[in-house]
């Protein structure tokens, strides 16, 4: 796999089904903060003219191929339809692509799938973790065929990626694999003053993301204004009941959707970032968070302990009283201005993408060199 880097790019394919909404924003289309992760990496790795950057994507009714930003984007499966054509159309589009490397988030069919089309043509595949139950074994255990080729894959992989620490230190472990921890990085604009009045919910209506506890926390604190923002989860049932329950509490705001480009404005606005999710890798929303000095309140998700260690925010540990009681202290304005600056010099040292971006290409450089 050697390669002169000063003539031939490195072509980079990261394989991404659902982030085509973040290339069209006209697309209104569900996404998360694994395709966030991937979009934010792409983009920036295709700045440098060492690499060239190709994403594969679901089929929203565009064009076989279209550029966006110097990166190509490749058109290949329905979401709806049956794996097998769906999984034709993936390999089809891998062999368009063409590329050296190929990266991967969020375990599925189609991660066996293009480790053994990276085996079969002597590419090289990389995986990046998605949630902490992906590396803890815990997704093995729940989806007995599936987590066997996920296992299969991951082991094929030439890098295995994670979002922090516990999570390559569980992978290990539960697998057997070493994996390098690599924090999601975001590009980190100036950061400016400005009024605090909402308590904000943001993520999808997936059930691990719990959006039933933001309707329970606005009823506990009716003298705080909460603002959720809520996309209906692929596949995803009760999402109807869920926007009428919401819209029958006076001191909340339900948005079904904010576009990823305008979303930055409410975590300028928020007080405060809750968090009810069950279990989570590493949260983009906690990013979004930090970089515009907002503190986070988090039920049971605190990877590496970071909230703490940081004071970025506090961490309920799964106690719903106590997770009550800390929004009343986070809100509190010299706590939340305190809490909230920890926040950006957090980001400022761990999440920049200008910095983060130099770990992969130092590694994708590797895996050519060989």
């Amino acid at each position: 796999m050697g390669k002169n880097l000063s003539h031939t790019p490195i072509h980079v394919c990261f394989v991404s089904p659902k982030s085509y909404p973040l290339f069209n924003p006209k697309i209104k289309a569900v996404f998360g903060g694994a395709e966030v992760d991937m979009f934010q990496t792409g983009m920036e790795l295709a700045k440098d003219n060492d690499f060239s950057v190709s994403f594969i994507v679901a089929d929203y009714e565009q064009t076989k191929e279209e550029e966006y930003h110097g990166i190509r984007v490749i058109r290949s499966l329905e979401l709806k339809q049956n794996s097998l054509t769906g999984a034709k159309k993936v390999w089809r589009a891998l062999k368009v692509a063409n590329a050296d490397i190929h990266i991967m988030k969020t375990a599925s069919p189609g991660v066996p799938l293009v480790a053994y089309y990276c085996q079969k043509y002597q590419k090289a595949f990389t995986y990046r973790t998605a949630n902490e139950h992906e590396c803890d074994g815990l997704f093995l255990k729940e989806h007995i065929l599936l987590g066997r080729a996920f296992a299969w894959a991951l082991r094929k992989a030439k890098v295995v990626f994670t979002q922090n620490q516990k999570d390559k230190d569980n992978l290990e472990q539960s697998l057997g694999i070493r994996a390098v921890a690599i924090p999601n990085g975001h590009p980190l604009p100036a950061n400016r003053d400005t009024e605090r009045e909402i308590i904000l919910w943001s993520g999808r209506s997936a059930h691990i993301k719990r959006p039933d506890l933001i309707l329970k926390l606005a009823r506990a604190h009716p003298q705080e204004r909460f603002v959720m923002i809520c996309q209906e989860a692929f596949g995803q049932s009760g999402y109807g009941d869920l926007v009428r329950e919401a819209e029958g509490i006076e001191n909340l705001e339900f948005l079904e959707r904010v576009g990823f480009h305008e979303i930055d404005a409410y975590f300028r606005r928020a007080k405060v970032l809750v968090n009810t999710s069950d279990s989570e890798g590493f949260p983009n929303t906690f990013i979004q968070a930090c970089k515009w000095a907002t503190p986070i309140l988090s039920l049971n998700v605190n990877p590496d302990g970071f909230l703490d260690r940081y004071q970025c925010g506090k961490c309920g540990e799964g106690d719903w009283d106590r997770f009550v009681r800390m929004l009343a202290e986070l809100s509190e304005p010299e706590r939340q201005k305190e809490y909230g600056q920890n926040a950006r010099q957090y980001a400022e040292k761990h999440h920049d993408i200008r910095k983060i971006i130099e770990d992969y290409k130092r590694i994708f450089r590797q895996l050519i060199s060989g």
